[in-house]
């Protein structure tokens, strides 16, 4: 059935069948929805929901012009009637002939210029055991390294190509453009079609960042906002569908702050003892002078990118929730007892406004991290900063 696997977003999903039911579907939709939120799987899926739909018996514009309306009557087919539809299945596995995928791709030799369509099977592959991934995940997945991913002018040029063909079997043509931030300049070759697309053709850029985005196609399309999960969201799908014990999935939810494929690394390496690792930083920070540093920075950088941000983003959860402490009270806090018990001693080392600062610095550092920066020289830095921050309080962090 359609969105069964999109977890939470019910008032997203509400919205887009009502759309659909009503007549009220744009030809150009874009999908924003922050990492882990699952905008990817929600527009794929609203994606197959849409080219499995039969045709309407007489063409009606919709609201916004250039899209034959579906048909809600008879012909009309429901998320519950797709489930056993063979159109719909063939699209459930990314194999119906008229929908259409555009992401990110690299060169697989020096001066080639890759299509999406070079690298379709593993795109498949991809989307169906990863459907919560991010951009680094699916670069990683095709073996790009350190390689820049982009959607090419050549691309825009297949886009164009393909969408100007009929249909091969469904009513209409669906292309779901992923990362539309990867677009340069030549993301305006495709601002003629979106405008003026051929009949039953429906466009889905799937974004990020907003402000990435070039303007001329942003103001082209009608945005579908998809909000980050909510912590009990994400920990029932980590009890339920990753099978993680209820004290893990809890624990996890409140550090990826809904983010559902950050929850799912985490759980991959939920056996990392990050109170441990974290508590020998601070103290080596505070105590330990230089040569505990220079230990510490040499093994940080030796955990890999993935480690980094997840470590760092576990002593962002602890400040928060120390924040949070100050603010509230520790009987009004959820957390497990050790790490309450961390908290409140960070609540003794550094004021609120220090800790603020802290996390400042290590969202920087994340980002960072991201852009490939050298991680020894990154956790150096990163020390020093804390050391100046929370200079004046010097409590080491026993157990």
């Amino acid at each position: 059935m359609v969105f069964k696997d999109i977890i939470g977003q019910a008032s997203v999903k509400a919205h887009l069948i009502d759309m659909v039911q009503h007549n009220r579907l744009s030809h150009a939709l874009l999908f924003l929805g922050k990492e882990g939120s699952g905008a990817l799987p929600l527009a794929i899926n609203f994606a197959q929901f849409v080219v499995s739909q039969p045709a309407a018996s007489e063409p009606v514009a919709d609201l916004f012009g250039g899209f034959t309306a579906i048909e809600s009557g008879p012909a009309y087919k429901s998320p519950e009637d797709l489930a056993e539809d063979p159109s719909y299945l063939r699209a459930a596995k990314l194999l119906h002939p008229d929908l259409h995928f555009s992401y990110p791709v690299i060169s697989k030799k020096p001066g080639e210029k890759p299509v999406s369509a070079d690298y379709i099977a593993d795109w498949r592959d991809f989307y169906l055991q990863f459907p919560y991934g991010n951009i680094y995940d699916w670069l990683q997945f095709i073996g790009a390294e350190n390689k820049q991913g982009n959607i090419t002018a050549e691309e825009c040029n297949e886009i164009i190509h393909k969408l100007s063909l009929k249909s091969f079997e469904s009513a209409y043509k669906v292309l779901v453009l992923w990362m539309p931030e990867y677009l340069g300049k030549e993301g305006n070759k495709l601002l003629k079609l979106i405008e003026e697309p051929p009949p039953n053709t429906l466009f889905i850029l799937v974004a990020e960042s907003e402000e990435q985005i070039l303007p001329t196609l942003l103001s082209r399309c009608q945005l579908i906002r998809v909000p980050l999960l909510s912590n009990e969201e994400v920990e029932n799908a980590l009890f339920e569908r990753a099978k993680a014990s209820k004290e893990t999935a809890s624990q996890i939810a409140g550090i990826a702050e809904g983010n559902y494929r950050e929850a799912l690394q985490l759980l991959q390496h939920s056996e990392e003892d990050w109170h441990s690792y974290l508590r020998e930083w601070l103290n080596a920070t505070l105590k330990g002078g230089p040569a505990a540093q220079v230990k510490f920075t040499e093994e940080a950088a030796k955990l890999g990118r993935e480690k980094q941000k997840q470590f760092l983003r576990y002593f962002n959860h602890l400040l928060q929730m120390s924040i949070r402490i100050k603010v509230l009270g520790a009987d009004q806090v959820k957390m497990g007892d050790q790490e309450k018990d961390f908290a409140i001693r960070l609540n003794k080392i550094a004021s609120v406004s220090q800790q603020q600062a802290i996390i400042e610095e290590l969202d920087k550092a994340s980002y960072y991290i991201e852009r490939n920066a050298n991680g020894k020289m990154l956790f150096q830095a990163l020390t020093l900063k804390l050391y100046h921050i929370i200079q004046n309080k010097t409590l080491i962090l026993n157990d």
